[in-house]
């Protein structure tokens, strides 16, 4: 879903240190000790499918996959390591607040962090999104507590709870705010909790997630977005690192959009109607 954000009476002087302080803090957290550290490269793709039901409502389908190097293969494209599609549902209670739930599928193969096995998973997605609304940009905070049903090593599903706490900032580049033509610069921050598992290692601390990057909305319901996200796993033998470029294909209202380049002219019928 895009966010809009008005900058008009905008400090440029004030709006660019704002900025710089908090890529830099950004930056700062994201910072790792990589001694005794596996990496691993991968590449990600998403589509997003986003429909609005009414002013309070909308509904969200997402679909994707990665793939990635692996101990046993070097070559990122030889292993497709995931799948999954996700359906959520969003309230928005205020301009500040949205409230979502989701319930996701996910065919894991080969995941580094996983294990070297196949693992079917469903997961469950409660989350919150409080949203500061600044001149000239936008900085959001992310609770999301997760129950995912996945098989372990043994083939055998077990319960794993995850919470996730996220900090992001967005900010367009060519406007006052984010429509179509309209480039953005985006990053964020994200920490992941958990209990022990059999599926994970031990530490309650999971791992840590810096993400950054951009996007361009070739419409204001088409979008187009590129990021490099750098995730570190502390684990008790050897600390994973995960190096992966995600893209991101957004279509808003799909459907009604669909139909008006199908049949242009039932839409104008509707209209003088």
């Amino acid at each position: 879903m895009l966010f809009f954000v008005n900058i008009s009476g905008t400090n440029h002087v004030e709006r660019k240190s704002s900025v710089h302080i908090l890529v830099f803090l950004l930056l700062i957290i994201s910072l790792r000790s990589y001694s005794q550290t596996d990496s691993y490269n991968q590449i990600a793709n998403e589509i997003q499918l986003a429909r609005a039901i009414s002013e309070k409502w909308s509904a969200e389908l997402y679909a994707g996959g990665a793939f990635s190097d692996t101990p046993s293969e070097d070559k990122i494209f030889k292993t497709n390591i995931q799948r999954y599609f996700n359906v959520w549902g969003n309230y928005y209670y205020s301009p500040r607040w949205k409230f979502s739930s989701a319930i996701a599928y996910y065919r894991n193969k080969d995941v580094p962090d996983i294990g070297q096995y196949k693992s079917n998973e469903w997961r469950l997605t409660l989350q919150g999104i409080y949203y500061f609304h600044k001149i000239g940009y936008t900085l959001s905070t992310r609770m999301r507590g997760e129950l995912r049903y996945m098989q372990n090593e043994d083939g055998v599903f077990e319960d794993k709870y995850r919470y996730r706490q996220q900090l992001k900032f967005i900010m367009p580049l060519n406007s006052n705010f984010l429509r179509g033509g309209v480039f953005y610069f985006l990053t964020s921050e994200e920490l992941f909790l958990k209990p022990k598992a059999k599926t994970s290692g031990i530490n309650f601390f999971d791992r840590n997630r810096f993400e950054i990057g951009g996007g361009y909305l070739v419409t204001d319901d088409i979008q187009l977005e590129l990021t490099y996200t750098n995730e570190f796993l502390p684990r008790d033998e050897t600390n994973e690192m995960y190096n992966c470029f995600v893209l991101t294909v957004t279509f808003n209202n799909p459907l009604p959009n669909l139909k008006k380049i199908i049949r242009p002219e039932t839409v104008k019928e509707n209209k003088a109607d």
